[in-house]
């Protein structure tokens, strides 16, 4: 049997974390980002002997009538595979206990997962299954040798157009970034949350969190946001303005931050998921693969659970039409 405790200590947690590979999403401090916009994160360690197996962050959101909550566990759980399925079911009980909630929902940091007895695949998605991830323990060369033509011919021209590429570190830096960053989303049509949400992802996530911006002339044009562990580096979000557009300066400044992630001694460079439009195919020219990772999956944990996967996609769409009308 293993044992389910409770983490409230900041330091143990994130060198768990990274001293076993995990996602740029199971550190501490994103749990802390969504704990101060409507979730409530717990962290879960589970001992087998005394012996620390494994870890899960889980973020619980309350639901309106008649659903109580509901709780997931965002690119985990982390830790030993043979101890994993007990884990999971202990958290479940918890989940089910404590906050009533009406399914736990993971998506796993893996190409492959196979579901513990009583979870099933969710029809549903927070993140997206499939994305552009890169090995970064391959060459510069190797990597360059895999984008498309054209990927690599705007990488050489928007570097030659004089654009330089900083670290972002100041809130008045940040500033200029979400101001670029709300003209992209108007652009391509999606949603965005609140100044203060993006503020506290920066001081939140630290260092797990760098910002690189390319500056035409002292002014930026480009930005690119990371969240990274030991092993990951995952874009968050990014923008342009109309002369970033014009230089195709996300080229250079992408090209840039894969380079520095391998400086940094990471293995792998996550694009954050593939959608449809023009930010696919953008993304889709850097490698001649796509990534699958193994999905969603979901624990039921209430008598409404069927009632809630067939209401969630309509929830999302209305959620979507009304923060458009704002």
């Amino acid at each position: 049997m293993i044992e389910i405790q409770r983490c409230t200590d900041k330091e143990k947690w994130d060198e768990y974390v990274l001293d076993m590979g995990g996602h740029p999403l199971q550190l501490w401090g994103w749990g802390q980002v969504k704990a101060a916009h409507g979730w409530k994160a717990e962290r879960f360690f589970s001992y087998k002997d005394d012996e620390l197996v494994g870890a899960a962050q889980v973020l619980v959101r309350r639901l309106p009538a008649p659903f109580s909550s509901f709780s997931y566990i965002p690119r985990g759980p982390i830790g030993d595979s043979q101890y994993i399925d007990d884990m999971l079911h202990a958290i479940a009980e918890i989940c089910k206990k404590e906050h009533r909630s009406v399914a736990l929902s993971i998506e796993p940091n893996s190409r492959e997962f196979k579901a513990p007895k009583g979870w099933k695949r969710s029809k549903n998605s927070v993140l997206p299954a499939e994305t552009i991830l890169l090995d970064l323990d391959l060459s510069e060369s190797d990597l360059l040798s895999a984008m498309a033509k054209k990927t690599r011919q705007y990488i050489r021209k928007s570097a030659a157009e004089g654009i330089e590429i900083r670290r972002v570190r100041t809130k008045e830096a940040l500033e200029e970034c979400l101001n670029m960053y709300q003209q992209t989303a108007a652009r391509a049509g999606f949603n965005t949350h609140s100044r203060q949400y993006y503020i506290d992802v920066m001081q939140k996530l630290g260092d797990h969190s760098p910002i690189f911006a390319a500056y035409l002339d002292d002014t930026p044009i480009a930005f690119l946001w990371m969240a990274v562990s030991a092993e990951t580096a995952f874009e968050l979000y990014g923008g342009m303005n109309e002369d970033g557009q014009r230089l195709r300066a996300n080229y250079a400044l992408k090209w840039h931050v894969i380079r520095k992630a391998k400086e940094w001694g990471l293995s792998e460079y996550d694009f954050g998921g593939l959608v449809v439009g023009g930010v696919s195919n953008f993304k889709q020219g850097w490698t001649d693969e796509e990534t699958v990772h193994a999905g969603t999956f979901d624990r039921p944990l209430s008598p409404l659970y069927g009632l809630w996967t067939s209401v969630l996609p309509g929830a999302k769409k209305l959620l979507q039409t009304l923060r458009r009308r704002k």
